[in-house]
């Protein structure tokens, strides 16, 4: 039971390990909570469901279900990617010289305004994730991998070591490094601070994305306040991991999930989701700034 609720926990931590990027990253650079983060992720999920059931009724999953879903998430990732530059540019720019309480409280109107947005134009009952995967599993002693598991933890894994290499080995990576350490100082050595921003708002909404596509594949359902409790969880992660770290945020995610599972296996299973609260009230009075430290800067 242990080794299967271990495998639960890391698929789990997997989503909320891309989740707690996109906070991170976003705070790394602006000292911002993005907190409709969690609605671009509940909008991919929407749109994973919508495009997979076009699809499919058109016949092209039976044809290649491989090709269908890559082609499905690759959609997803840019269209949520286009809702974080708009995000940005609407709610966020405008206010960048404002109060720092200004663009938490715009975040938060954001919020809102997604979920009930997407409850008038979809409906508030939940909407179904046609059921494409094989029930295969691979036995690993008592505990199950399935193939969707598979496929959800090494997409994860994936997406997370292209986005290391992304921040550290590529041009643009090291404008967001510069600029998250300095902006007045890279804004004067000619990095457009604006692009970057709008940048990292991309990936971050594109990541969310992805992890909303997993859980719609994974649970089969999703509704519009799924965002709410998942950018939660996922901002618990970050600052598990210490907000501003992106490695921090992945392992938190991980963490976040394993505790999860493991609480809901053996402790009990309606106390699901306060585990996560209660992680983040334990790591903000004992270690604040999360088990890897904060690190809002590297060395560009």
């Amino acid at each position: 039971m242990f080794l299967q609720q271990l495998i639960n926990g890391l698929t789990l931590g997997a989503v909320y390990a891309l989740l707690a990027l996109g906070y991170t990253m976003v705070y790394g650079i602006l000292e911002l909570i993005n907190f409709a983060h969690g609605e671009i992720y509940m909008i991919g999920a929407y749109l994973a469901v919508i495009l997979t059931a076009l699809l499919s009724a058109r016949g092209l999953t039976q044809v290649s279900l491989f090709f269908s879903l890559a082609l499905v998430l690759l959609i997803c990732m840019l269209y949520c990617g286009a809702y974080g530059i708009t995000l940005e540019r609407l709610a966020y720019r405008p206010l960048r010289s404002a109060h720092r309480l200004s663009p938490l409280i715009s975040a938060i109107g954001m919020s809102i305004f997604l979920q009930n947005f997407v409850m008038l134009t979809q409906g508030s009952s939940d909407r179904v994730f046609p059921q494409l995967f094989p029930r295969k599993t691979l036995r690993i002693g008592s505990a199950g991998l399935s193939l969707l598991q598979l496929v959800i933890l090494s997409l994860s894994l994936v997406l997370m070591i292209l986005l290391h290499l992304f921040i550290r080995k590529t041009r643009l990576g090291r404008a967001m490094r510069a600029t998250a350490q300095d902006r007045v100082m890279a804004s004067l050595c000619g990095i457009p601070i604006d692009g970057i921003i709008a940048a990292t708002f991309f990936i971050g909404s594109a990541l969310a994305a992805a992890a909303g596509f997993m859980v719609a594949i994974y649970y089969g359902l999703v509704n519009f306040s799924i965002g709410y409790v998942a950018g939660i969880k996922a901002f618990t992660a970050a600052v598990l991991g210490g907000i501003g770290n992106i490695p921090g945020a992945m392992m938190g995610g991980l963490l976040l999930g394993l505790i999860e599972s493991l609480g809901s296996a053996y402790i009990s299973s309606e106390y699901k989701d306060g585990f996560a609260f209660l992680i983040l009230i334990l790591v903000l009075i004992v270690r604040p700034n999360g088990l890897f430290g904060e690190k809002t800067a590297d060395r560009a």
